[in-house]
């Protein structure tokens, strides 16, 4: 028996029925053969955590552009403790563990520059428009190892797609895939409330006290409220045959209360409003200017205009960037400099 059968093993033994098993994977668009001491999730953690597209998040913001301080959050910061969330919830569900982790650190690979200002732009002008967690499955299945994709299971890339944006009554396959997309929100308007407070944006008064009540008066607190609650409330549903990851109502209310007052008060608030526009305009500069110089761009982007149109191969360009990255370029570009000494 390899280690990989006695991993597969002991996931048999410790796992609930309703789990998804690595054994019983889907598998991935090309076959390849099986590795001896990692299962197949096992699998697509590593290649993830050593892709180039990870690397970069920790360039990308999360809510705050350009600061100085060391302690807010990135979009890497933001990626591992959604992982660590996600995975607590799995332990306590009794479901697949690694599937969970390898879905939390890709299910924001494809997010643009800037924070949601970057998909703003992105979605305004890439024909059918741009949502981050189908970038994130196309990065993992195409732009990943310079065109080849990364070759991720089924269940990870169904886990990534469904993290975020869905329409009403659809979710993942997976449970595992559910808890991803719970952890997502239960991470970041927890962490985006302390950097607000951080950023001297917000005073803990301020928060909603119907909520806060509800939740806790800490940052801590209210992530291990969030954590227990949707574990009771989701094995209490697979006690009952009901495969459905969940918060009870008025928890759920009062974490998507304070998602409400995040949205109205600090991601669209005035207190960022000017910056978040500078990089709108920034990012739309280079996208105008780049699909009109598809040549200037990398060969793979250059590829991908010809097989799959310039508004796409600039969007793809485009998402990977880091914010520095996306300054750099822009200097470079637009910014005069001195040729006459």
């Amino acid at each position: 028996m390899s280690i990989r059968e006695r991993i597969e093993r002991n996931e048999e033994l410790t796992l609930i029925k309703e789990a998804c098993f690595s054994k019983d994977s889907r598998g991935r668009e090309v076959e390849e053969e099986l590795d001896s001491y990692r299962t197949c999730f096992m699998h697509d953690r590593d290649r993830i955590i050593h892709s180039k597209s990870f690397r970069r998040l920790k360039h990308k913001t999360q809510v705050y552009i350009k600061t100085t301080g060391d302690h807010y959050r990135t979009r890497l910061t933001h990626t591992l403790e959604v992982s660590q969330i996600a995975r607590t919830i799995a332990r306590g569900i009794a479901v697949n563990e690694d599937l969970v982790e390898a879905i939390t650190l890709g299910h924001d690979l494809g997010h643009v520059a800037f924070a949601h200002n970057g998909e703003e732009v992105l979605n305004e002008r890439l024909p059918g428009g741009f949502r981050h967690n189908e970038q994130s499955v196309r990065v993992l299945k195409k732009l990943e190892k310079d065109g080849k994709g990364l070759n991720i299971t089924f269940e990870v890339l169904d886990g990534v797609l469904h993290h975020s944006g869905l329409k009403s009554g659809e979710t993942s396959s997976t449970i595992e895939g559910q808890i991803a997309r719970f952890a997502d929100k239960i991470a970041y308007v927890n962490h985006d409330i302390d950097d607000s407070i951080r950023a001297g944006l917000l005073n803990v008064t301020d928060l909603p006290k119907e909520h806060i009540e509800v939740l806790g008066y800490t940052h801590s607190k209210r992530i291990d409220t969030l954590v227990r609650m949707l574990v009771d409330e989701t094995n209490r549903n697979i006690s009952k045959g009901e495969f459905t990851v969940a918060l009870p109502e008025d928890i759920f209310h009062a974490l998507y209360g304070l998602r409400s007052f995040l949205f109205k008060n600090i991601y669209n608030g005035e207190h960022l409003k000017e910056e978040r526009d500078k990089a709108k305009f920034l990012l739309g500069q280079l996208y105008d200017y780049y699909l009109k110089k598809i040549e200037e761009m990398p060969e793979l982007y250059q590829k991908i205009a010809e097989e799959e149109g310039k508004e796409r191969a600039v969007a793809d360009y485009i998402a990977g960037m880091t914010d520095d990255y996306a300054i750099i370029l822009f200097n470079q570009i637009f910014v005069p400099k001195i040729v006459i000494y």
